[in-house]
């Protein structure tokens, strides 16, 4: 029941975004989809002891490739995927504990959970930079494959 309750909110947390940032319409399903699949596989990760960055990590490669494979199909933006499809993963809540830490004046709490923050943002941001990188390297096979033929 637990992984239903997180798949419907993190499907309709994207959407909801994507409605507030005017995605059309005609995507919004599938970046619903795209950004619980991305929730989806960080929570699994997370089930399994495997660190909330890596897991950021995991789920923004599931962003990515599910970004790439809906903008081919849709003809559209990768951007309009995944800005969306983020919302599930973005780090709000460690956010908001370093400010809070801050101003209570807890400076180490506060700066450890920036540092938190930052390497989710990190981890995040390197999902994507290997996406892209593996869209790139596909790209380039298939087109050698083009060019022998």
């Amino acid at each position: 029941m637990e992984v239903f309750i997180h798949c419907i909110f993190s499907y309709l947390s994207t959407v909801t975004f994507g409605i507030v940032t005017n995605v059309p319409r005609k995507v919004l399903n599938a970046c619903g989809i795209t950004g619980a699949v991305g929730w989806m596989i960080y929570w699994f990760m997370k089930n399994l002891d495997a660190g909330s960055i890596f897991a950021n990590f995991l789920g923004a490669i599931g962003i990515g490739l599910l970004s790439i494979y809906f903008s081919r199909k849709k003809k559209m933006p990768m951007t309009i995927f995944n800005i969306p499809s983020l919302v599930p993963l973005v780090p709000g809540g460690p956010a908001y504990q370093a400010v809070r830490s801050i101003v209570l004046g807890d400076y180490i709490g506060g700066v450890h959970s920036i540092i938190k923050v930052i390497m989710t943002a990190g981890a995040i941001a390197a999902g994507f930079m290997v996406t892209g990188i593996v869209e790139r390297l596909l790209k380039n096979l298939l087109d050698k494959k083009r060019a022998v033929k």
